[in-house]
């Protein structure tokens, strides 16, 4: 690493850190908090302004995750961490059906809305507790992460628990790589075979039945005998979701008795898809690819989204940090500064989630069902060590 490199590195970490602390953290906890029933908010519109209060399940975990996060790596902030517990407490009173399965959404007050298909509300309730057990000391709720993560598991083996999506059989790429993640936090907090097991599975399934080397990508779904479905649907590549499994495997890698050979996985699927979702003509990641090259379906599929830019931020510093190529942190420079030009809100604070594929604005609220204080926060804090980590290389 050369001193520019080192600069870079540095300023990138202050960056980060600075717009954490003052700008991302302070908005939702001003905006997004409920300090009536507890919880969090994410409708809000450009300037913070609440515009429905139903609220996202998905966002009480996934909040509950990062103000836990943020509070054990970057400062000992006492409101992270009672936003941390609010939302965990509200979950816990209000986001469970009495089939064990919990809620999409539900209203202010924690009533039933809409119950969906998956189980991602669960892995986000998972990582909220074990964080939340690191930062607290409270070892009941690394526990409570456990039996939900065993539970979940146990749902989604379940035969006719989850309505089928189609009657084709196969394999999901999106539960599959979100495993990836939940274990890497559980473990810091509780171990169990099941964890170690999971990873395998998840590891088996990407590297066996997901990824088709033919197109050099991991598809979102594929066959029961990991073979492409040549449809629409069948050929859909998501960028942002190959390059965060991508990081999630480098994150991993050494929960793994082979831990080389997971890492050039990772980094094989890096390269891959970050050259199937980069956008040479404008900058910044896609949404939506064919594998084939036939034209997405999807009406969003040339947009760039927030998330899939947090994505190779996070991505490319990871890779930068295991070769050392001066590749990966061009790529770094590359992806940061498009997003940080193209997304931050400096007037009213936040990030916009929603830009048209040359970068202006497609719709200017800060969060809805699927947007909110995750993917932005999560890249700041873990971008941040991973620069700590490589500048102490």
């Amino acid at each position: 690493m050369n001193a520019e490199q080192r600069q870079y590195l540095e300023a990138c970490r202050e960056r980060y850190v600075s717009d954490l602390c003052n700008d991302i953290m302070p908005f939702w906890l001003k905006n997004g908090l409920d300090r009536v029933h507890g919880g969090v908010y994410t409708c809000l519109d450009r300037d913070g302004t609440l515009m429905d209060r139903t609220k996202s399940v998905w966002f009480q975990g996934r909040f509950g995750f990062v103000a836990a996060y943020a509070y054990n790596n970057v400062r000992k902030d006492a409101g992270w961490l009672e936003a941390s517990r609010s939302c965990i407490d509200f979950m816990e009173r209000h986001c469970f059906d009495t089939d064990g399965h919990m809620f999409f959404t539900v209203t202010e007050d924690g009533r039933g809305v809409q119950k969906r298909r998956y189980v991602f509300s669960e892995c986000f309730a998972i990582m909220a507790m074990a964080e939340y057990s690191l930062a607290s000391g409270d070892r009941s709720y690394a526990q409570k992460a456990l039996d939900l993560f065993k539970r979940t598991r146990e749902m989604l083996s379940r035969p006719g628990f989850l309505p089928p999506k189609t009657t084709q059989k196969g394999y999901s790429h999106s539960i599959t790589m979100m495993f990836f993640n939940v274990v890497a936090v559980l473990k810091k907090v509780i171990d169990d075979p099941s964890l170690d097991e999971q990873l395998n599975t998840s590891l088996d399934l990407i590297e066996n039945k997901l990824i088709i080397p033919e197109y050099r990508t991991i598809l979102e779904s594929v066959d029961e005998n990991g073979k492409l479905i040549d449809t629409i649907a069948g050929r859909t590549i998501n960028p942002g979701h190959c390059i965060e499994t991508s990081w999630f495997l480098m994150d991993t890698a050494h929960l793994f008795n082979d831990a080389a050979h997971v890492r050039k996985l990772a980094l094989q699927i890096f390269d891959w898809d970050f050259e199937w979702g980069w956008d040479k003509e404008f900058g910044g990641v896609i949404n939506f690819k064919d594998c084939r090259n036939f034209p997405p379906q999807d009406y969003s599929q040339d947009m760039k989204f927030w998330w899939p830019q947090c994505e190779t931020v996070i991505a490319s510093l990871y890779a930068y940090k295991i070769t050392g190529n001066d590749r990966y942190l061009e790529i770094h420079k590359a992806a940061n500064e498009w997003a940080f030009e193209h997304f931050a809100d400096r007037e009213y604070g936040e990030w916009y989630g929603y830009l048209h594929r040359d970068g202006s604005v497609a719709q200017p609220a800060k969060g809805n069902i699927f947007k909110g204080p995750f993917h932005v926060p999560r890249m700041m804090i873990k971008a941040g060590i991973l620069c700590d980590e490589i500048l102490k290389q």
